[in-house]
């Protein structure tokens, strides 16, 4: 049978955050790389993905859309039933869903607003929006400092989907914002993230790519050493 296929780039933190709980689950997958600026490979995208973004899965000529939807279809339809990440208990699940939720929209989101004003003409650049973007990821931060204050993951004591969330968003965003040092659960739990087997593979992969990271000025040298 088949692999299930998931096209993907290994430098994008979205694409970063499946690979991630696919390694944990332990679902092999055909990794094929997505080059948006091939025509033909944009219009296979975008007729498998309703909004024609990556990463999307496709199994068995099924495509799944969406980071958190790939997740959990990896989960009920292809990991063993010992792996899980996200929890049997409804009300963990919950809780894992709003912070996977939450690094997505709070974490991801302002750490890819900084990135596309990186991307414009410096003429056109917005410094309304690179301070907005830049004050909710403080604003995050000290959130997630405050969560992880009794927790060692995320959403609680074990690896999770909101752990795969947190760990590209993080990779990223702390390039460009820094966590303050006051901040001593989200330092060590950024240490403890980066040491996991899983989210260590993923970010060996996309080393080769960090030079086109808009935000690498920021990368720590144990992850990005610029080119002489």
């Amino acid at each position: 049978m088949a692999l299930p296929i998931l096209h993907a780039h290994p430098l994008s933190s979205c694409c970063q955050k499946v690979l991630i709980a696919a390694r944990v689950l332990g679902v092999a997958l055909d990794e094929r790389m997505l080059n948006l600026g091939d025509t033909e490979q944009r219009k296979m995208l975008e007729a498998v993905s309703p909004a024609g973004k990556m990463p999307v899965l496709v199994d068995q000529g099924r495509p799944v859309a969406e980071t958190s939807i790939i997740i959990e279809y990896l989960q009920l339809h292809l990991a063993g039933e010992a792996a899980r990440l996200i929890p049997e208990d409804t009300d963990a699940a919950l809780a894992v869903r709003f912070w996977d939720r939450f690094s997505d929209f709070y974490v991801m989101t302002p750490m890819q607003a900084l990135t596309a004003e990186l991307l414009k003409p410096d003429d056109e650049r917005s410094e309304t929006a690179t301070a907005s973007a830049r004050s909710l990821l403080l604003k995050s931060y000290a959130a997630i400092n405050r969560q992880l204050e009794e927790r060692t993951w995320l959403a609680g004591e074990g690896f999770s989907m909101a752990d795969c969330a947190a760990a590209p968003a993080l990779f990223y965003a702390v390039a460009y914002v820094p966590v303050p040092d006051d901040h001593a659960h989200l330092l060590a739990y950024f240490e403890r993230l980066m040491a996991n087997a899983a989210v260590a593979a993923v970010v060996d992969a996309a080393r080769p790519w960090f030079k086109y990271f808009p935000g690498r000025a920021g990368l720590s040298a144990r992850f990005y050493t610029p080119e002489a």
